[in-house]
């Protein structure tokens, strides 16, 4: 069956002339109880019109040809679902239209035009499927009318010839015709229907009207109706006359512009705006010295753009793109000051220690003074938060006299970020690199890119991976920017980037770049930050004079001992802002401050309580306890490490708890294997082993831990346990242990020795084969301290238990 099978055509005209007199006439025709029903979709068809139905199903035209042939009578019905095909009894409304077939017409396509007029509502009481035929028992349903005098009937009636009038004076789809038959139609139900007969509705509102005999009630739903759509042809008025407005006036303008430039170029007053910026744009062109590939780029676009028309998009994007061109530096930079003295001394008032980061950035200006031709250099400098990373980029740049721009790449997801948009796309522009070129005027100046290991991945692409190109010396001497897509020298530019870790960034990335560690400060250099930089930069922050608040070298020290005892000295910084914000407070409200120096009361009475304690855990005053040094992100820690032996008949294993990686419970079991492969021997440490359950913990559970290097510090915890010794006080130690023993080199050696410094930790043991890494410490850090150098295990056992 086809989809459309039977369907009203509201879109004929009807002339009624062509009918004879007699079929016009239907008072005299009986209505039958029983009739044939034809279902329609869409909208029903309402008593009192003449309408055609276009029937193409072949089932309904034979019906239609049967009923010709007798009473000529149909029930037209509205079908529920317009998306069914088949349609059933159960598909149906139960009220439709008695309608009189007046003719039909055979179509060339096979299907049949009929044309009936609707006589007067039914109701379906019954229907039978008779053959392919619906049958239907139906109750004739009568208009409703109340008083003929009723002056609300009369008032409703008028109010919905009105607005339907108002309705089609603004509404070209209303033919003369309609409006003819609606002065001409007088009852008010027929008024009714033939309004909702020649609207748009929804087909749920035909079937409400249909069913709807109480004349009064029939009026009011139409009267609502009009009043939705005389909204909706506002609305769309409004629409309609702004935009014929926005038109017109752009129109106006353009007509207006085009008869001011005409009679300027008449009068000789000025150029065409176009001409003019052709002639600028070619006068920038002259003065660049470029490569033959760029200068021929930059020459047809210009040739582009003359042809355009200003007013067309393409217009817009080329000029956009020249402009991009144009503002680059690409013959401009800043002269270098090189002045060694001079550069040390900025260094130095910048930054207190850093002494290797220095002497890398003054071996750097010696190899440009010396040879001034010489390219870029990209540095890498890793450390905890708040060592003065990214300050450092800033003081590189006064030192080199040059421009500085810094690039946070940190959750940076999309490449284009670096490498720009293609034109292609809407809204493209340039990356990040070239959009600080563009703002530091200069292709030589300091970029700082932050964060580098803080770079994410997304379906937009690898950030890390497009920045490969950039700090690669041997390829960013011709770097192209997707949006530019020409070669840009990149070489002359000073890349420095800044990250936590190295562990996250690519190694082909790492590759690329000279790694300068950053390892955290210790108590003597956080006090001469805070003392020569800190105090002074918040207290004119603070709008504080210089004597306002005085803090001595024990007050500074019982900061940064029980407030900030941090890698960095970003916690340092804020503890004195904190001391700095209440002084304010008090000079605000006219109160007395401290004129003398803090006491250490007074300190804790702004700051509050001490964050950090001499915890009990570092104080070895039992079996089991043994202080181990590691390595985060943040810098280097103290890390206690302790071991307990619980009697158990079901003895002999090892249990793990602290929050420990896989590497970590690796380093642990090769201890546990190991020592009690040496204190097997012994019979009395061999039962203790088969009798006890070793449970080994690192506090700070809250803390994931990983890493081979605390292998010697649980093998030395266990064997204490084991044998109930302790071990001598002043020892922390660090190192990879292996299955038969041996100690193997670890990482984050410096770091290492300051954590142990910070907790006043004098004795430190570490393998054998780091002892290189302790010649590249400074010595004022080295102070103090006493290193011992192991191999073996049981070096170190011989060290920890030497009576």
């Amino acid at each position: 069956m086809e989809y459309e099978d039977i369907y009203v055509d509201t879109e004929s005209a009807i002339d009624v002339e062509l009918f004879d007199n007699e079929l016009l006439n239907i008072e005299d025709i009986d209505l039958l109880d029983k009739i044939t029903i034809i279902p329609i979709r869409y909208r029903p068809v309402f008593p009192g019109t003449i309408t055609p139905v276009i029937i193409s199903n072949s089932k309904y035209i034979k019906i239609i040809e049967e009923v010709m042939r007798e009473s000529r009578t149909i029930g037209i019905v509205m079908v529920k679902d317009d998306e069914k095909e088949e349609v059933t009894i159960e598909d149906l409304y139960k009220n439709g239209t008695v309608s009189i077939i007046f003719r039909k017409i055979n179509l060339p396509d096979g299907s049949i035009n009929v044309l009936i007029n609707s006589v007067k509502r039914f109701r379906i009481k019954s229907m039978v499927l008779d053959g392919f035929e619906i049958v239907a028992d139906v109750e004739y349903l009568n208009d409703i009318l109340p008083n003929k005098k009723n002056i609300v009937l009369k008032a409703l009636t008028k109010e919905v010839l009105s607005k339907l009038k108002l309705l089609s004076d603004d509404n070209p789809l209303f033919t003369e015709e309609m409006k003819l038959t609606m002065l001409n139609v007088d009852e008010p139900g027929r008024i009714a229907d033939y309004v909702v007969s020649i609207l748009n509705l929804e087909k749920e509102q035909y079937q409400k009207i249909l069913e709807t005999t109480n004349v009064k009630n029939r009026l009011s739903l139409v009267l609502g109706i009009l009043h939705k759509e005389i909204d909706v042809m506002n609305v769309q008025k409004k629409i309609q006359t702004r935009i014929d407005n926005r038109v017109d006036k752009q129109q106006r303008e353009y007509f207006l512009r085009e008869q001011l430039k005409e009679i300027k170029i008449e009068l000789g007053m000025e150029e065409d705006e176009q001409v003019l910026l052709i002639k600028e744009l070619k006068g920038k062109f002259d003065k660049l010295n470029l490569e033959d590939e760029v200068k021929e780029k930059i020459k047809s676009e210009i040739e582009k753009l003359s042809n355009l028309e200003t007013g067309s998009s393409e217009y817009t994007v080329s000029k956009n793109y020249l402009d991009t061109i144009f503002s680059l530096p690409w013959n401009e930079r800043t002269t270098d000051q090189i002045d060694l003295e001079k550069s040390e001394k900025i260094l130095n008032k910048d930054h207190y220690g850093l002494e290797d980061v220095k002497q890398r950035i003054i071996e750097f200006l010696a190899v440009k003074k010396i040879k001034p031709d010489s390219k870029g250099s990209i540095i890498c400098l890793v450390g905890p938060p708040g060592v003065g990373k990214t300050s450092l980029g800033k003081s590189i740049a006064r030192a080199l006299n040059r421009k500085f721009f810094r690039i946070s790449l940190g959750g940076m997801r999309d490449e284009a970020e670096i490498k720009g948009h293609r034109r292609t796309y809407i809204g493209a522009m340039s990356g990040k690199i070239m959009e600080g070129l563009k703002i530091c005027k200069s292709n030589n100046p300091v970029f700082m890119l932050d964060e580098i290991d803080k770079l994410g991945q997304s379906h937009q692409g690898d950030p890390a991976s497009a920045l490969l190109e950039v700090l690669d010396p041997e390829q960013n001497g011709d770097f192209r920017d997707h949006y530019l897509d020409l070669p840009f020298d990149l070489s002359n530019v000073f890349f420095i980037t800044t990250a936590n870790t190295i562990d996250t960034i690519p190694d082909v990335l790492v590759d690329r770049m000279e790694v300068i560690r950053l390892s955290g400060y210790i108590f003597m250099e956080k006090f001469e930050i805070a003392k020569r930089y800190l105090l002074n930069k918040q207290l004119k922050a603070h709008g504080l004079n210089k004597g306002d608040v005085k803090i001595d070298r024990n007050g500074y020290m019982a900061i940064i001992n029980s407030w900030a005892r941090e890698s960095g000295v970003r916690s340092l910084e804020r503890r004195i802002e904190q001391i700095c914000r209440k002084t304010a407070t008090l000079v605000a409200k006219k109160q007395e401050i401290v004129k003398n120096k803090l006491t250490i009361k007074e300190i804790r009475k702004y700051l509050g309580p001490e964050v950090f304690t001499d915890e009990e855990v570092l104080k070895i005053n039992k079996p089991g306890i043994v202080i181990g040094l590691a390595w985060t992100s943040l810098g280097g820690v103290t890390l206690a490490v302790e071991s307990l032996g619980i009697n158990s008949k079901k003895g002999g294993y090892l249990k793990l708890t602290g929050q420990l990686g896989k590497v970590m419970e690796e380093s642990a079991n090769i201890a546990y294997s190991h020592i009690r492969y040496i204190l097997d021997k012994n019979e009395q440490y061999k039962k203790y082993f088969e009798d006890s359950i070793i449970h080994l913990h690192v506090p700070d559970g809250a803390t994931p831990k990983d890493g081979p290097s605390a292998g010697i510090t649980m093998a030395t915890s266990i064997y204490s346990t084991v044998t109930g010794e302790i071990i001598n006080k002043g020892f922390a130690m660090t190192g990879e242990l292996t299955l038969s023993g041996k100690v193997f080199p670890v990482g984050g050696i410096r770091e290492k020795v300051i954590a142990a410094k910070r907790a006043n930790v004098k004795k430190i043991i570490i393998p054998k084969g780091n002892n290189k890494d302790l010649e590249e410490i400074p010595d004022y850090i080295k102070n103090g301290l006493i290193f011992h150098l192991v191999t073996d295990i049981q070096d170190v056992i011989n060290l920890v238990y030497k009576k």
